[in-house]
């Protein structure tokens, strides 16, 4: 705050919708948006007139995320090298399975005092002699043997895996901690010789995207992977880094951003649920770039260059499946519209690299599974999970993975 010259910042909302500040769940009473920053018109205003054009306005696009919302990744970031800790073939399920455990070894010779590790699991199918896609998901480890957590019909990991395809979980915070006080540890600690950011350098979310990048490159040697058909899942915070990890890593097939809200594909202008102001709180922070935190100070979020329609856009056209729950059971926090909206706001750059979008831009009743075009949306019945929507994703996927 001292760099940015700023003395305090506006509170956000309360996400207790009985507390005197709760954030608005009111539809009635979200202010509209009337304009949102153009996709199509470069910064100097003239307009994109054709998929050509597009590379060049999108990394205008980069620039703005760069700068003011994830942070720039610095330069010559150290190598990670890939050691397979436990190999075995076993069960998971029912399913026969070659189950790795995995560290990548950060090098750190260059700041000895941090030590940085990646830790990642992959499973796939044992009884395949040719290289299977892979769903890499943001989350925990399965040990091997592990009776999958219960609910109504197969886990996702076995839904894949009847599919002949294999997962992956990689563990963000073994290599980034989740909190203000990692930042001079993990990954952008070590970068930074445990050292404070610069107000441009990357937050936890592009971090997290970056470990994502370096489980990409061990698939890419990996003969049991086909690494041209690698997915990316996460959920809450870890779907706002699978949507970061998708706009910036273009070797990664689609996207399933589980209820991402803000800082994922929610708009950041719509006044509903969670807001800027909590996004740039003690807690919350270190996922972005010391920029951002004017936002809920001098400026708002209606200063901001860009917005989450922009974030979608820059995967296109990849495929990319938004999920949320249901309102009354997951709450309002994460704004199920407007993650639909970040999708839908997102259409014309699909359309132009001739492609289809979200079929819509009127948010449909909960349990509609849009999924005709590259943008898919569905709003569940649960809480703030992904795992009833798994069979709609992957059945979505099937589409690109078959063929």
């Amino acid at each position: 705050m001292k760099k940015l010259g700023i003395s305090e910042l506006r509170p956000g909302p309360s996400g207790n919708p009985e507390a005197p500040n709760a954030a608005n769940s009111d539809e009635a009473k979200a202010k509209t948006y009337h304009s949102l920053p153009e996709l199509l018109v470069f910064d100097e205003g003239s307009p994109v007139k054709n998929a050509e054009e597009w590379p060049e306005r999108r990394k205008e696009i980069q620039l703005h995320f760069d700068s003011q919302i994830y942070g720039k990744v610095p330069e010559n970031l150290p190598d990670v090298t890939w050691e397979i800790v436990e190999e075995k073939d076993t069960l998971m399920g029912r399913y026969p399975v070659i189950y790795t455990h995995l560290l990548g070894h950060v090098d750190n010779s260059r700041f000895p005092d941090i030590e940085v590790g990646i830790e990642m699991t992959l499973v796939t199918p044992s009884n395949k002699n040719q290289a299977v896609p892979v769903m890499l998901e943001f989350g925990w480890n399965w040990p091997p043997g592990m009776e999958f957590p219960k609910s109504e019909g197969p886990a996702w990991q076995e839904q894949l895996l009847a599919k002949g395809w294999g997962y992956a979980t990689l563990i963000p915070t073994s290599f980034q901690a989740d909190n203000g006080a990692g930042l001079r540890e993990g990954i952008i600690g070590l970068v930074n010789k445990g050292e404070p950011r610069d107000i441009d350098d990357w937050g936890t979310l592009r971090a997290w995207a970056w470990g994502a990048g370096r489980a990409m490159d061990y698939f890419e040697a990996n003969p049991n992977v086909d690494e041209t058909k690698v997915g990316i899942e996460g959920l809450s915070r870890y779907g706002k880094a699978a949507m970061v990890t998708m706009a910036y890593d273009s070797r990664f097939a689609i996207g399933f951003i589980g209820s991402s809200g803000a800082g994922g594909t929610k708009i950041l202008r719509r006044n509903f649920g969670e807001q800027v102001e909590n996004l740039v709180s003690s807690s919350q922070y270190h996922w972005f770039a010391p920029n951002f935190i004017k936002y809920a100070g001098p400026m708002t979020v209606n200063d901001l260059p860009v917005d989450a329609h922009h974030l979608v856009a820059m995967a296109a056209p990849r495929p990319i499946f938004i999920s949320a729950g249901a309102g009354d059971v997951e709450g309002s926090w994460v704004d199920a519209k407007g993650m639909f909206s970040g999708g839908a706001f997102a259409n014309p750059v699909y359309e132009l690299l001739g492609y289809k979008g979200l079929p819509t831009q009127t948010f449909p009743p909960q349990g509609t599974n849009l999924a005709e075009g590259e943008i898919a949306f569905r709003q569940h019945e649960g809480g703030h999970t992904v795992i009833p929507n798994w069979p709609y994703f992957i059945e979505f996927a099937e589409r690109y993975f078959s063929n």
